[in-house]
Formats: structure tokens, C-alpha cells, sequence
């Protein structure tokens, strides 16, 4: 049973890093697809980054390009999303999922398990 726990959300100033991890409890997902998602008030939630489970693919929105990093390490069978360079309108809730795929998937439709999501805020 997939079961995903994000952390590491938090308050930052505009220019500050923040590293999310997601912890997959049961230790299922080390050949599934993973992703990042994030939803801020008032808007549909968004497609951040992916990563193929072996991590030989990855893919970024252009709105965080150059800025946020996703990696894994499945020995953990953990997520992380590295973000620099932060920016008030990085402001959201932020999702992993995991959908069971050897292709990176950047669909928000097609990810069958979801987290709770951390809260991350930027402030200006």
C-alpha cells in the first residue's frame, strides 16, 4: 500500500531555499514514477516536477527551471524537491504523488496516489 507523507514546507524569505521530502511509508513506490505538484488558493493544482524511478528521467514546469532539483533515493524510498531562488509566487501547497510507470509523467490526471501536502510560503 502506497502511502506518501510530504515534509519540509515552511516560511521563507523571497531569495531562501526550502528542501520537501516525501516518504513513501510503505515502501512500495522504488519502481513507480514520482512527481511534484503544488496548488495555491484559488487555482487548479499545478505539475512542479517528476522523476522516473531509476531517476534517468527528469522533467520541470518552465516556471521552475534553473531553480528547483527533484531527485529520489530509493534505498529510502524517499522524494526530495530542492528549492532555490524562491519566489512569492512559489507560494502553495505542495503535493507528491506516485503513479506506477517507467516514463515520467507530468498529468496530474494519471497519478493514482497522493500525500496530504506541505505548506510552503514565500514571503517578499
Amino acid at each position: 500500500q502506497v502511502q506518501l507523507v510530504e515534509s519540509g514546507g515552511g516560511l521563507v524569505q523571497a531569495g531562501g531555499s526550502l528542501r520537501l521530502s516525501c516518504a513513501d511509508s510503505g515502501g512500495t513506490t522504488s519502481r513507480y514514477t514520482m512527481g511534484w505538484f503544488r496548488q495555491a488558493p484559488g487555482k487548479e493544482r499545478e505539475f512542479v516536477a517528476a522523476i522516473t524511478w531509476i531517476g534517468g528521467s527528469t522533467a520541470y514546469a518552465d516556471s521552475v527551471k534553473g531553480r528547483f532539483t527533484i531527485s529520489r533515493d530509493n534505498a529510502k524510498n524517499t522524494l526530495y524537491l530542492q528549492m532555490n531562488s524562491l519566489k512569492p509566487e512559489d507560494t502553495a501547497v505542495y503535493y507528491c504523488a506516485a503513479r506506477p510507470s517507467l516514463l515520467v509523467v507530468t498529468t496530474r490526471e494519471r497519478y493514482d496516489y497522493w500525500g496530504q501536502g506541505t505548506q510552503v510560503t514565500v514571503s517578499s
